[in-house]
Order: structure tokens, then sequence, then C-alpha cells
């Protein structure tokens, strides 16, 4: 299978099952899922939802969260990793929305990275969720995943991967390909123990060849 007919195989395959893949964060507008996303960094999603509540119903838009201290924002995210510096992230990033950028959530990877607290991989979700926009967030699930079917490279990086995921899946799936890859990723193709008996990506995957040649 040609690296052309392997992308074909797979946006079909998700699209046929996992049409409406979208992301797990609860959020209504940009600035809550810029909060969940920032918190979710070596977090899982359920345990940011399960923090994100009360913290918007403390400080409901960035203005708010602007003129929160450590002293009271911290307590509202002690549960999740990291609390020290995300509390000083979260504050920073509004301070800088404010004060940069008219109160408005920037909509632009470029602009986006020089909000504390946001990388590269923050910034393509905010984009790609919210926008729709053809960008590429490489986490943990997408790296492994792109990797084990063969959609990229194996010695890949973070950005040489996201390039070549943006490069060969088509342009308008490319968001939702985002989410593609981290949910099969989380329930299905598992870091230690991939369920290959349940998943309808065989035929394409070189992990599932490669085992299957291993194991004759």
């Amino acid at each position: 299978m040609t690296k052309k007919e392997r992308y074909q195989f797979v946006t079909r395959y998700f699209l046929e099952h996992a049409p409406d893949a979208d992301t797990e964060l609860i959020y209504d507008n940009p600035y809550q899922l810029l909060v969940a996303v920032i918190l979710s960094a070596q977090c899982t999603d359920k345990r940011v939802n399960q923090t994100t509540g009360p913290l918007f119903d403390r400080f409901p838009d960035v203005s708010a969260l602007s003129k929160a201290t450590e002293k009271n924002l911290f307590p509202l995210i002690r549960s999740i990793s990291y609390p020290n510096n995300k509390t000083r992230h979260l504050i920073g990033m509004a301070k800088m929305v404010m004060d940069k950028f008219e109160g408005r959530i920037p909509m632009t990877v470029e602009e986006l990275v020089q909000l504390p607290g946001v990388g590269r991989k923050t910034a393509n979700v905010i984009t790609s969720v919210v926008d729709k926009q053809p960008n590429m967030a490489v986490d943990t699930h997408v790296f492994r995943v792109a990797k084990r079917i063969g959609l990229v490279t194996q010695g890949a990086s973070v950005l040489e991967t996201e390039k070549q995921l943006t490069g060969n899946f088509p342009t308008e799936m490319i968001h939702k390909a985002h989410h593609w890859l981290i949910l099969h990723g989380r329930y299905t193709c598992l870091a230690r123990n991939p369920k290959c008996h349940i998943c309808g990506l065989k035929p394409a995957c070189r992990y599932y060849l490669s085992q299957t040649q291993r194991n004759k």
C-alpha cells in the first residue's frame, strides 16, 4: 500500500466510523477552550472537565481571569497536574489577552504562541477546533498512532509529524483528522497494549502487518 492509498483508507474509515469526532473537553467559547487546553497538558480531559465548571463560575471570562490572583485561582485547579505553573500561566495569558489583544482570544498560531502557557500544540488545537483551520496538534496519541499506522516516517520529530500529516490529509479534513488520531490512540491504539483485534485500520496499519508477519 502506498502512502497515498494509506491516507485514503484512513480517511474513508474515519469518515464512516467517526464522522463527528471532536474534542472531549467541555467548553462554550474560545476563552473556555483555551483555559481547558492549557490545563490539559499532561492531564486527562476527564480531570480538566471536573475542574473547569467551578473555575468558569468564578472567572466567567478573560477579563475576570486577568484580575485573578494566585491565591484565589490556585485552589480551583490544585487537582490538576502542575497547578503552580498553570496558575501563573492562566493569569499571565488573561492579562496579555486583555492588554495586547483587546480582550479577544487571538485566532492565529503566531499570535497564540505569544501567550503564557501556550505552545504550538495548544495553538493548533484552538485554531483547528474553534475556527476549523487546517492545523494539526501533535500530542502523544497523534505522535504514536501516526507512526504506528505508517502515516509518517518513524524518525519524524513532532514538528515533522505535524508537517507530514497536514501535507497528506485532505486540507478540509485536517481539523477533524486531529481528533480521529487522538481518540483512536486514547481508546483503541493504546500505548502498551493496542487493541488490534477490534481495529478497523488493520489493512492499512504497518504495525499490525509487521506483527502478523513476525508471528508467522
